[in-house]
């Protein structure tokens, strides 16, 4: 499509604020540009923190020769018609018209571009409101060039960042972006040093140029409808959310709450509370169903169907993690191991019985490995997981005599909006005015149980800060009876194993600890020196050694 003005009603709604402030901004509308005009190759080059220099090349489609003198030009854009509607079915990264001007405006533009189509190259250079154009010879796709950045605005040059401060933020979005779009080739350098390079590969390959192959062999592919990208495993966790990363049709976004606490209810009890994983997903809706016109640096967008998204996320994020066996690897006992490869059965092992150690820990044997296992840990998970399937096996247990609590503000308040989902699994709890709630009726599965303050308790699960409940107050009470340090012996660490291997989830505890830990016979023998004929592949290495 060739490039056209917008005509000014058109323009008027789009969202008005400044395009170029900093030189991250200069970097992230060039990028689009290359992303929007079909790039399978981008270079990045960035002098004195962006105020000296800052220059991207693709290989994309470039521009007609007949177009490019309005490239410089406000509101002139070839990826957005000119008529209202276009602007609520946005298709690209960028749409304003506004990203050359700007940089125009800021600093000293220079444009080399030609069409593969084409004879010969067009070159523009733009200062403010002059602009140059003639024609040059060049490779087809697209370089442009901005030097001295805010040079003819000391007031704003003044208030820049210090460069490595923004060296370290044009690294971090570029990483975003290849985090994104890690099917293309990437480069990044800053003042003549490669910081990132990025060859074509898959969401694993991407977080392994941008994390390290540490991160990289640490996450599970997710793929459903209408979200792709990688999550990580359950050991693999920050105590931020900045590894939490989202695009929506392509744009890099500051994802909304919601979706990054649908990731981390995707986890359930397989993660502890106040940490995140490292994520990367691609979400696919509409255009019609998003609008990407909410902020001036388009790093916002607005879903019509948040809900539904965080849905959709939530339930792929639990099918990766349900697909995988997550046993997490035994501290080293000198050197850190080798990155690991996960079985290929999601299945738990068979496990035999060992021993038992401090009367906590199991010691098993299975699949050619020692396993450890936290009583503990094991007993509550399947404790939890009795309950879970008991909940709604029988009609809620009328209390003889209701029973008056006090609630805070904050309970009442979950109080009145959880009412129902509460009555529905059996606890039926009603305002009683004056900060107090009566009960009436608990599950019968839990009425039973030997907890103290077993009503306290359930209450205060049930109208906790959790956005599940249900799992909060079975995680609570299974936490209770489970064996505790010193309560274990050989029959009853029979009993715990074989509970275990029975659970739909063997992996974690409720509250997200591991159950188990598993060590090879090869990472003893390294430790202990040998080298005899036992040190042989086995377990988790023999699966290493098939698909190395």
């Amino acid at each position: 499509m060739a490039i056209h003005l917008l005509p000014p009603h058109v323009a008027r709604l789009i969202a008005a604020g400044e395009v170029v402030s900093r030189p991250l901004d200069v970097v992230r509308e060039l990028v689009e540009n290359a992303l929007d005009a079909g790039a399978s190759r981008l270079e990045v080059e960035v002098e004195g923190g962006g105020l000296g220099l800052i220059r991207v090349r693709d290989n994309g489609s470039g521009i007609a020769a007949e177009s490019v003198a309005l490239a410089p030009v406000r509101h002139a854009t070839s990826k957005l018609e000119p008529h209202p509607g276009a602007v609520e079915r946005v298709t690209t990264l960028g749409f304003r018209g506004e990203a050359l001007w700007a940089a125009a405006q800021a600093g000293e533009l220079h444009l080399v571009t030609r069409p593969a189509a084409q004879v010969g190259a067009a070159e523009v250079v733009a200062a403010g409101e002059d602009v140059r154009v003639r024609r040059t010879s060049a490779p087809a796709g697209t370089t442009v060039a901005v030097r001295n950045l805010f040079a003819r605005l000391p007031a704003r040059l003044r208030t820049q960042a210090a460069p490595t401060l923004e060296v370290r933020d044009i690294t971090a979005l570029v990483g975003r972006y290849v985090l994104h779009h890690p099917e293309l080739h990437w480069r990044l350098t800053v003042d003549g040093e490669t910081r990132l390079v990025h060859a074509p590969a898959d969401h694993r390959g991407a977080v392994a140029s941008v994390y390290g192959p540490l991160s990289a062999n640490r996450v599970l592919r997710v793929e459903a409808e209408g979200v792709q990208g990688v999550v990580s495993r359950p050991e693999l966790t920050r105590a931020r959310r900045d590894r939490m990363h989202f695009s929506v049709n392509g744009r890099p976004v500051l994802a909304p709450s919601e979706l990054e606490k649908a990731v981390i209810e995707g986890f359930a009890e397989l993660l502890p509370s106040g940490v995140a994983p490292l994520c990367v997903l691609d979400l696919s809706v509409a255009p019609e169903d998003h609008n990407p016109n909410v902020h001036p640096a388009k790093q916002v967008v607005a879903l019509a169907d948040l809900p539904g998204v965080a849905a959709r996320v939530r339930k792929a994020v639990a099918q990766a993690l349900a697909a995988h066996p997550l046993a997490r690897v035994a501290p080293a006992l000198i050197a850190p191991p080798e990155a690991q490869t996960t079985p290929r059965s999601g299945s738990f092992p068979t496990l035999s019985l060992v021993g038992v150690y401090q009367e906590l820990y199991l010691l098993a044997q299975g699949e050619g490995d020692l396993w450890i296992v936290d009583a503990h840990a094991a007993h509550e998970r399947a404790l939890y997981e009795r309950l879970t399937r008991e909940l709604s096996a029988a009609p809620p247990f009328d209390l003889p005599e209701p029973e008056l609590l006090h609630l805070t503000p904050e309970q009442l308040a979950r109080l009145h909006e959880r009412g129902a989902e509460l009555r529905a699994w059996g606890l039926t709890l009603e305002d009683f005015g004056a900060g107090l709630a009566r009960l009436r009726t608990v599950p019968a599965t839990l009425a039973a149980l030997a907890v103290p303050r077993l009503h306290e308790q359930i209450v205060e699960a049930a109208l906790g800060e959790s956005s599940d409940p249900r799992r909060d107050v079975l995680a609570r009470l299974a936490c209770a009876p489970a064996l505790k340090a010193g309560m274990l012996d050989l029959g009853r660490g029979g009993a715990v194993l074989s509970a275990l291997s029975a659970c739909d989830q063997p992996w974690s505890c409720p509250h997200g600890r591991p159950t188990v830990l598993r060590l090879s016979e090869r990472d003893l023998a390294h430790a202990f020196g040998r080298r005899g004929v036992r040190d042989v592949p086995r377990g988790r290495d023999e699966v290493r050694v098939r698909e190395g």
